[in-house]
């Protein structure tokens, strides 16, 4: 039986997400080429709000083809400094001169999310959050980096919010969803308009 709900995505955090909130569905990764398709966009100067539309949809499609009639949720997310975009650092070289290269500026977090049914895109949302880091130091960033390890490989930004990564910032505009990269008020408030949850 297909399910009538699937989230194209293996994130546990995305996935719980959708838990907490009492959503009943199945999930399922997307089997595409993320960097293959960045490439062009920014070789031609895509916005990163544009690239983080793409991505998602692009992954709601793949596995929409796996569930015919259900409602399928893609998202994904980019994290940008004007029109850098930024991705996860190789390893904890990168991670610091990713956490430098943020120090004492604001960076955006873009996170899209797209319904798509069968060859249909029904709906697409993308939301940002302004992330503002304080002055960081040289000595500083190695000894954080020290503490937290190689958790800071698995993010695009080399830091966790809810973790000591809530130490690099000063300020911070916009909501917690958006930042985890899945804005879940604007998408329940569009499955509940669809039906697909009680309103």
């Amino acid at each position: 039986m297909t399910p009538s709900l699937v989230l194209a995505s293996a994130s546990p955090f995305r996935r719980a997400l959708l838990e907490n909130a009492g959503l009943v569905f199945a999930a399922r990764a997307a089997e595409i080429d993320e960097r293959a398709l960045e490439k062009p966009l920014e070789e031609e100067g895509a916005a990163p709000e544009e690239v983080a539309m793409t991505l998602a949809e692009a992954k709601a499609r793949d596995v929409a083809g796996h569930f015919p009639g259900a409602l399928v949720i893609g998202s994904d997310q980019t994290m940008s400094l004007g029109q850098r975009v930024y991705h996860k650092p190789k390893d904890m070289a990168e991670a610091g001169q990713h956490l430098l290269s943020l120090s004492g500026k604001t960076h955006r977090l873009n996170s899209a999310v797209v319904l798509i049914r069968d060859d249909a895109v029904l709906w697409r949302h993308v939301s940002s959050a302004q992330m503002s880091v304080r002055a960081l130091t040289p000595e500083f960033v190695d000894r954080h980096l020290q503490r937290v390890g190689s958790k800071a490989l698995s993010s695009v930004g080399a830091y966790q919010l809810e973790g000591e990564g809530i130490q690099l910032f000063d300020r911070i505009d916009g909501d917690y969803f958006t930042i985890l990269g899945l804005p879940m008020l604007p998408l329940l408030a569009k499955l509940r308009e669809l039906g697909t949850i009680d309103a």
